[in-house]
């Protein structure tokens, strides 16, 4: 028997992707819809049109004219018909537009393969998604800044090998994170910088069938790229078979990648901090942490950040077979792949983005559990200075320090073994050895004098790098977080 009752229509069928309709923004999704993509085809199809004119090709102005009128007006079910015709997307579209502009229908594509708009179309949507990912990521750079600038001195346990070592500042902990994001805005800049598009190189990259048309006119095919590309605003790459080399889609992998692996990394230590019971995550008044136990504060932003990270570092081992196992000029098993990896890679650090914006501006600090923490460790950390200060009153250093060396084992075993509080300012007071009262002991204990220069190193990291980053600054939309 089926597991579910019959249903109503077919609305209740049809598959929603979590990406789409859970996790990413608006503005992303709809830079990677259907009809975005198609309208992107038709700028394409424009600049070649008014390129080829302009070169003395048989393409009018009145058929650039009808083209540009009708250049938003694409029949999303026009199209799906045809396809289902024709079995060739570009073509479908290209059929469907020729409805709408009888006058231009002979000149649509004239000269291109396929890979003419789906290779340009792709590069020129992943350029303008990237472009978003940019403001995203900025945006999350100044949430950690502002965070970082409020507790710059905030004396915290710092850990290696989540043990604990020496004293830092909650703020310096804050620009660990920042400075792996700038480390990718570095990236990403490049990538968006470099990033060229396929150009006007025709059905195998050797631009015979555009030789062709200007009856062999070499520099007039050289033109008509340089005109193209002008238009669409972006380079051309060199040389390319019927497609632009699938490189460029690890390029592109290998940057989001990035991004993804410095928001887990970030979300990793959220985690553990808040098990530490330091800092936290935000929390709505009304938010459930647990459906059977109503106490909880599950840090779920930052653990849906780290899922969402694993699958963008899932996409990168087959994006690379891609480009491994494309045959000579091109063959056709890239593209249901490259339709997959490279929009939900988009999507998805899209919507790790927008997590981490609004997790790092919300965070919440406490600072007696971090003063707490730090006190319960810190008199193990103070051993030079402890040691200085009876050697000032003369004792002994090196019988001064086998003495310490006992004493906070004992200590460190009671904690362990018994559950007991850090006694080891007490021990060392019973020690006549290091002539000084247990209140004595603990004035020397300031936990800011053991954070050596991280205020510093602080103000000086968020005044020189991340100003120099967050310059031409333009926040994106404030994307809603379904919790």
């Amino acid at each position: 028997m089926p597991f579910l009752p019959p249903h109503d229509g077919p609305e209740l069928e049809r598959f929603e992707h979590p990406l789409a309709s859970r996790y990413a923004s608006k503005a992303m999704v709809r830079l990677l819809s259907p009809l975005y993509r198609q309208r992107v085809w038709r700028r394409l199809w424009i600049a070649l049109a008014e390129a080829e004119s302009e070169l003395g090709l048989p393409v009018t102005k009145a058929q650039v004219a009808e083209l540009k009128a009708t250049q938003d007006a694409v029949d999303l079910e026009a199209i799906a018909r045809h396809e289902a015709a024709l079995r060739h997307d570009v073509m479908a579209a290209i059929h469907a537009w020729g409805e709408q502009a009888p006058g231009a229908r002979p000149i649509i594509h004239l000269g291109a393969t396929s890979c003419f708009v789906t290779d340009n179309g792709d590069l020129l949507i992943a350029q303008e998604a990237l472009t978003l990912l940019r403001r995203r990521l900025q945006d999350a750079i100044a949430a950690l800044s502002a965070f970082a600038a409020q507790w710059q001195d905030q004396p915290t346990l710092g850990f290696t090998h989540f043990q604990p070592a020496q004293p830092t500042t909650v703020g310096k902990r804050a620009t660990l994170w920042i400075q792996d994001l700038l480390l990718d805005l570095e990236d990403l800049d490049h990538l968006i910088r470099t990033t060229p598009v396929r150009g006007v190189k025709g059905t195998t990259g050797t631009q015979a069938s555009f030789l062709e048309l200007f009856e062999g006119d070499g520099a007039k095919v050289e033109a008509l790229e340089q005109r193209f590309c002008a238009k669409v605003g972006f380079p051309a790459i060199p040389v390319s078979g019927q497609t632009a080399t699938r490189k460029l889609e690890d390029r592109i992998g290998q940057v989001l990648c990035g991004i993804a692996a410095s928001a887990s990394k970030f979300a990793c230590d959220l985690r553990l901090l808040q098990h530490l019971k330091e800092v936290e995550e935000p929390f709505e008044s009304k938010q459930i942490g647990s459906s059977a136990m109503p106490y909880k504060r599950n840090p779920m932003r930052s653990e849906r950040i780290n899922s969402l990270a694993r699958f963008v570092l899932g996409l990168m081992p087959s994006s690379y077979q891609t480009s491994a196992s494309q045959w000579m000029e091109r063959t056709l098993d890239d593209s249901a792949h490259r339709r997959l990896t490279i929009s939900q890679g988009l999507l998805a650090v899209d919507a790790i983005l927008v997590l981490f914006r609004n997790v790092a501006s919300g965070l919440v600090v406490y600072p007696k559990m971090i003063e707490a923490r730090l006190s319960q460790e810190l008199p193990f950390m103070a051993a030079e200075v402890l040691l200085m200060e009876a050697v000032k009153r003369g004792g002994d250093r090196q019988d001064l320090h086998e003495r310490f060396r006992g004493a906070a084992l004992e200590a460190g075993r009671r904690i362990k073994a018994e559950g007991r509080p850090n006694e080891l300012l007490k021990l060392l007071a019973e020690d006549p050895a290091w002539a000084m009262t247990e209140a004595e002991l603990a004035s020397l204990l300031d936990a800011r004098r053991f954070t050596g220069r991280a205020g510093d190193q602080v103000r000086q990291f968020l005044a020189g790098p991340v100003a120099a980053a967050l310059k031409d600054h333009a926040p994106a939309d404030e994307a809603a977080v379904r919790v």
